[in-house]
């Protein structure tokens, strides 16, 4: 299935394109075909036309993020890049299923409001499908604080110990960007015409910055909150996503004496699952990535490296571990990471995840770190 996501580069679009490769990757690893051939576009496409028709002739589907979301730009650019796209498709014979990522603001009276909804009828008017997807405020891994991102914003308050200045009846509807791309990924396979409309978590800014200083102050004491529920996870993992990677490795407090070194190498979250590892020298382990589960990589035994890059991007960040200084690297969700033995001597390593492994829903997806 050839599907374009435009605004690839956005929260949402990112996020989507990263679910659609973790499906390719599940499937090479069963070795099988990959389900989709995923095509991605960014701003400057919108302005090649040989690119743009590339991209939209034999398409499917298309998931349309692109758009411009402030700014006096927004009434006139969201119609603009919706006509843009449906003009393209047109002349290329092509007729995808379009599913767009509209607003809970297209129902207003607002400009920006105005411009969701205007681009939604000019999207619908193409005849080859559509689902609009009206979504709430999206949060996730990778949202731009100070960019109409209140929980993003947040959490750059709170990183760096700056007071944000909070409406107290401030309220927001909340949706992890990983759960609306599967959503709109979902109505792209199945075809489904018609309106979609998300469940959210409604909850007050305040109430938000209080879940997220707690976050910060336990994590900041090595202690794991309690998850409650995915939400409460999708959250967390949102908010440890900001702390990479200049916050890590982070050094354990040894407690030494005669007899030998104590430390304490996970503390809450709920339970979860531990488990050891050994790795030859020059033998390399991991070389995949998740979408939900937290993890804790510990070297106890040996040097190594870790090794992380983030999905869909060429950047790698190494972090160098040794079981004589003890020092934990926790995998950020939608970063393929990797763990080698570098040292003479086998590396033994602690892992700890938040949640018991489940063989037919393992939540990772095989991805080398190192082309």
């Amino acid at each position: 299935m050839r599907i374009v996501v435009t605004g690839a580069k956005g929260l949402l679009g990112w996020h989507a394109a990263a679910r659609l490769h973790a499906a390719n990757c599940a499937a090479r690893f069963r070795k099988e075909p990959e389900p989709c051939d995923i095509v991605l576009l960014d701003r400057q496409a919108f302005g090649t036309d040989a690119t743009l028709a590339k991209a939209v002739e034999g398409a499917d589907a298309v998931l349309h993020f692109a758009g411009v979301n402030r700014g006096d730009d927004a009434e006139t650019a969201n119609p603009a890049i919706a006509t843009r796209l449906v003009e393209t498709c047109r002349a290329a014979g092509a007729a995808p299923h379009i599913v767009y990522a509209n607003s809970l603001h297209a129902k207003g009276d607002t400009p920006y409001g105005k411009s969701k909804a205007n681009a939604g009828n000019i999207l619908a008017s193409l005849g080859g499908g559509y689902t609009d997807v009206v979504l709430p405020h999206i949060f996730g891994e990778e949202a731009r604080p100070h960019y109409n991102n209140v929980t993003a914003t947040l959490i750059d308050n709170i990183l760096k110990g700056d007071e944000p200045s909070i409406n107290p009846d401030g309220v927001v509807s909340l949706l992890h960007a990983g759960e609306a791309a599967q959503i709109m990924i979902d109505a792209a396979i199945a075809r489904q015409n018609g309106t979609l409309e998300p469940d959210s978590r409604r909850i007050g800014v305040p109430d938000l910055y209080e879940i997220l200083r707690g976050f910060h102050a336990s994590y900041e004491a090595n202690i794991y909150p309690g998850f409650a529920d995915d939400f409460e996870v999708a959250l967390f993992n949102s908010y440890r996503g900001a702390t990479y990677p200049h916050g890590w490795p982070r050094p354990l407090k040894l407690n030494t004496d005669p007899r030998g070194t104590l430390f304490e190498a996970v503390k809450g979250g709920g339970g979860g699952q531990t488990f050891l590892s050994t790795t030859h020298p020059g033998i390399t382990r991991g070389d995949h990535f998740h979408l939900k589960k937290v993890e804790r990589f510990l070297v106890i035994e040996g040097d190594a490296v870790i090794r992380i890059r983030r999905v869909l991007s060429d950047e790698v960040h190494e972090f160098r571990v040794s079981g004589a200084q003890p020092a934990p690297v926790d995998m950020p969700t939608l970063y393929t990471h990797s763990i080698e033995n570098v040292g003479e001597t086998p590396v033994t390593t602690l892992f700890w995840t938040h949640d018991l492994f489940d063989p037919e829903n393992p939540d990772t997806f095989a991805d080398k770190v190192l082309a």
